[in-house]
């Protein structure tokens, strides 16, 4: 079409659409860390989530991912993404308690959801992202979505059968209120980083360990040593998080923002029914290798209940902390799923 302007107006356009064009290819590049190997299912997950991100961005949305804690520890994940080692934390939200209790029930309500999907719908139609952003943003972060493999199942080199044999069982606990609710419950947690477990398993500093679902608990080699677990699940289902530096969310283009959230949200949904899927064949394979594997009763059931719920409130000693308490509470109640 330039042909038909004049010399001195062709330059222009043709300037200005360049311009244009080099706007429109901005590119963003995420530095993103993840406890997971990628030899897990939530690992190979995080991969697919990386190749959508870039298919969707058209390749503008650049990441390099690390694995396994390979940069830093992964409890160490969030401050060094929130002080620029990092550019993204996808770790979760329950490692950071330390620094407010809040994060706990920003990551895991421990047994208050009965699956992801309720979870999920605190997040997507309880004002869940408005909730926790309040709490990520005083720490120069932004929450940006969750994935929720599904109840966890414990791992151990002793019976689990039921709350009775929780009494002085050494297990690695992740960092937060599941430490007061065992300890209430007669159990020694040790907190340690997630890449830890296998070793502290192996070697007898731990009978056993609250660190994934049945399929991840494999990826991690854990029933390798450990012959005992229960499923289904029923202690914890935590819901590992995307979050990234505030100040480099807020500069990336509004349709990098889009896609990253909407990418987030599929990921959730693969990551919830692979593992409802996964799970459910891992189980199988596990007990025809020998695994223990306990179903407990509903009278057991209810004393770790219990427990957890007066944890709740022991455990919810901010303002933050309360508020995202209550906004779960509430929602559970509206659900139906809590009396």
């Amino acid at each position: 079409m330039f042909k038909y302007l004049k010399p001195a107006l062709a330059t222009t356009a043709i300037a200005m659409a360049c311009a244009a064009g080099t706007a429109n290819a901005a590119d963003t590049k995420l530095r993103i860390q993840t406890h997971f190997s990628q030899e897990t299912l939530s690992g190979e997950l995080a991969g697919e989530f990386i190749e959508d991100i870039t298919a969707m961005s058209n390749g503008e949305i650049k990441v390099e991912m690390f694995y396994s804690g390979s940069v830093v520890k992964s409890t160490e994940t969030f401050d060094a993404a929130a002080t620029g080692i990092l550019d993204c934390d996808m770790t979760g939200g329950g490692y950071q308690t330390g620094k407010n209790p809040a994060f706990q029930f920003a990551g895991d309500l421990l047994g208050g959801y009965q699956n992801p999907y309720q979870q999920m719908a605190w997040l997507l139609h309880g004002d869940g992202y408005a909730q926790v952003n309040k709490l990520y943003n005083k720490y120069d972060m932004e929450f940006i979505g969750w994935w929720i493999p599904g109840p966890e199942s414990l791992s151990s080199t002793k019976p689990i059968r039921n709350a009775e044999d929780f009494k002085n069982w050494k297990f690695r606990s992740p960092p937060g209120m599941a430490t007061m609710v065992f300890k209430n419950l007669g159990a020694s947690p040790i907190v340690m980083d997630f890449n830890e477990i296998f070793t502290a398993l192996e070697s007898g500093i731990i009978d056993g360990a609250d660190a994934a679902n049945l399929t991840n608990n494999v990826g991690l080699g854990l029933y390798d040593i450990a012959e005992h677990t229960n499923y289904p699940g029923f202690h914890s289902m935590p819901a590992d998080h995307l979050a990234c530096n505030k100040g480099v969310w807020d500069k990336m283009p509004a349709h990098h923002q889009a896609i990253m959230k909407t990418a987030m949200q599929a990921l959730a949904l693969k990551n919830a029914t692979a593992n409802e899927v996964a799970n459910a064949q891992t189980a199988k394979d596990l007990k025809a290798k020998g695994v223990n594997l306990y179903e407990w009763s509903p009278e057991d059931l209810q004393l770790y209940r219990d427990a957890v719920q007066k944890g709740w409130t022991e455990f919810a000693t901010t303002p933050e902390a309360k508020s995202l308490l209550e906004s779960h509470i509430s929602f559970l109640k509206d659900l139906g799923a809590m009396k």
